[in-house]
């Protein structure tokens, strides 16, 4: 199952991100992007020259950041289990649900005059957008940096400022970081996979200043900022500590940890034997998600990590 999940959804929700991640708004892989940072990336005719005053966002990342600056400017945006009981979207159009494509005729609809997208995920809707004449703009979002930099730009594209938001970022990070933890976060057991330095995850391990032992490796994955490890090579790693992944579509810690512990290394392990797994969502590590999820990620980070 997870399995399926990684080949699948990881690869169309990943390409999104982790192509921004890795060089993979949330929402990840182009699966193969060359890019070594994401940042955002407009078309040439595009851009607004007076602040938009209608936008449609088409990533979960995305509409929260324009929400968190002007929620006034929000006219339409994509479907997200992340805002499934946000009262701040409930009276927001959706024009899109789950997997399915942004439905055109709805965008129209509401006279946007901008539409944000994901790189890997939204360039053929944009590009169709493009063609009618209404300002689009592709973000990619695969380190700190550029949230930070994406969140510049759609503040100056809205006309607001945006320096609270960015301070409530800087306040997700611990002041000082001590810790060189031993760590490898396992994405999932068939294939076994880890995100190493060019990744979101593997950005946001590097603040914390956790010692991420799949960092400077690189392999074959079909994921973009992702790497495939052998039972061999983590039993050589035996990091001190584990961090397993919750999927996209839900799951139980419960179900996680089984599928790993029908692996022969499982039991061997420092991380085990210490009792030191520790299970992430999803959406704040792999995935940005949303600004809830990357703090949410980040003070689990501290507690599991740092204290």
């Amino acid at each position: 199952m997870l399995h399926r999940w990684i080949l699948s959804i990881f690869a169309i929700l990943l390409s999104i991100i982790l192509t921004a991640c890795n060089t993979n708004n949330t929402q990840q892989p182009q699966a193969q992007s060359t890019q070594n940072i994401a940042t955002s990336n407009t078309s040439s005719q595009e851009l607004p020259k007076v602040s938009a005053k209608r936008v449609v966002t088409l990533s979960s990342l995305t509409t929260d950041i324009i929400s968190q600056l002007d929620q006034t400017k929000l006219v339409g945006i994509s479907g997200s289990t992340l805002f499934k009981n946000d009262p701040r979207f409930h009276d927001i159009p959706r024009v899109s649900e789950g997997q399915s494509p942004p439905n055109l005729e709805k965008i129209l609809a509401l006279k946007p005059d901008l539409v944000i997208g994901a790189e890997g995920f939204s360039n053929q809707p944009i590009q169709q957008i493009q063609q009618l004449g209404i300002s689009t703009l592709l973000t990619q979002v695969n380190r700190w940096k550029s949230l930070e930099d994406v969140t510049k730009e759609l503040a100056q594209l809205i006309d607001v400022n945006p320096q609270s938001l960015l301070e409530r970022y800087q306040s997700f990070l611990p002041e000082e970081p001590r810790t060189n933890t031993s760590t490898l976060v396992l994405v999932s057991s068939q294939p076994i996979l880890a995100p190493n330095k060019n990744s979101w995850a593997g950005d946001l391990l590097e603040k914390f200043q956790v010692k991420n032992l799949a960092a400077e490796l690189q392999g074959q994955s079909p994921i973009s900022g992702y790497v495939t490890l052998s039972a061999e090579k983590v039993l050589e790693a035996n990091p001190e500590v584990i961090i397993l992944i919750t999927p996209p579509q839900g799951g139980s810690e419960t179900a996680i940890l089984e599928s790993f512990k029908k692996e022969g290394f499982w039991q061997k392990l420092r991380a085990t034997q210490n009792n030191r797994i520790y299970v992430f969502d999803y959406y704040g590590l792999i995935n940005p998600g949303s600004i809830d999820a990357i703090k949410k990620t980040c003070e689990q980070l501290k507690q599991n990590l740092l204290s």
